[in-house]
């Protein structure tokens, strides 16, 4: 995959497949978005659980053995196929974050066949637009990984930082332009970093490439 196909493609499988990624944290932080765009489709409580100890395993506050044995009890739970794709995918040490995509995608499309009882037209077309939402996702996450940013730490003051370690805990990614003017002030002229901050379409989750550099996540 080519760096123009990076920044507009909207098929979230062929990024994971073309793009190699380092960070695992990351991957498994994207996995655990798609699950939570999909939150109100997962009809196990022991399911939306092991997205919760997943996403603490990623930022090491939960142990490889509390993940797996959360992926026991869902995958214990459930009988769906794409339910079990997201259970094993999320209690792999080294997953696959391609499987958890479909599954999302998938159970996403089968909500939305199952409430307007859809055609196979719109079907197609709900697992799309899930896919295109991972897209994003991804984007936001690794940021373009053709052209990666030289962070500087003289960027990182205290004001940059609090607010990113707020947005980070918080979830509440509002205050990403604040950011960026804060990034700004400390020296920052990267047009890449601070547009990500200040672009008002732009996606944030956990895992932000952005949030990260400013906490100096990997």
């Amino acid at each position: 995959m080519e760096e123009s196909e990076w920044l507009t493609s909207s098929n979230a499988t062929a990024m994971l497949e073309d793009t190699e990624f380092r960070s695992e944290r990351k991957i498994r932080l994207f996995a655990v978005a798609c699950c939570r765009r999909v939150w109100q489709v997962l009809p196990k409580p022991t399911v939306r659980e092991l997205v919760e100890v997943a996403e603490q395993f990623a930022e090491g506050s939960a142990t490889f053995g509390q993940l797996i044995d959360a992926g026991v009890s869902a995958e214990r739970a459930v009988l769906n196929d794409c339910e079990v794709s997201i259970t094993r995918d999320l209690a792999a040490r080294n997953a696959n974050a391609t499987w958890c995509v479909l599954a999302a995608s998938e159970l996403y499309a089968d909500s939305v066949a199952s409430r307007d009882l859809s055609s196979l037209e719109e079907w197609d077309e709900a697992d799309h637009a899930e896919s295109v939402a991972q897209s994003d996702l991804l984007r936001d996450i690794f940021g373009n990984p053709f052209r990666p940013v030289a962070f500087s730490p003289d960027w990182r003051s205290d004001t940059a930082v609090s607010l990113a370690m707020h947005i980070y805990e918080s979830r509440d990614f509002s205050a990403m332009p604040i950011l960026a003017d804060a990034l700004q002030d400390a020296g920052c002229d990267n047009d890449d970093v601070l547009s990500h901050c200040r672009d008002p379409q732009q996606v944030h989750v956990r895992g932000c490439w952005v949030v990260d550099l400013v906490l100096g996540k990997a």
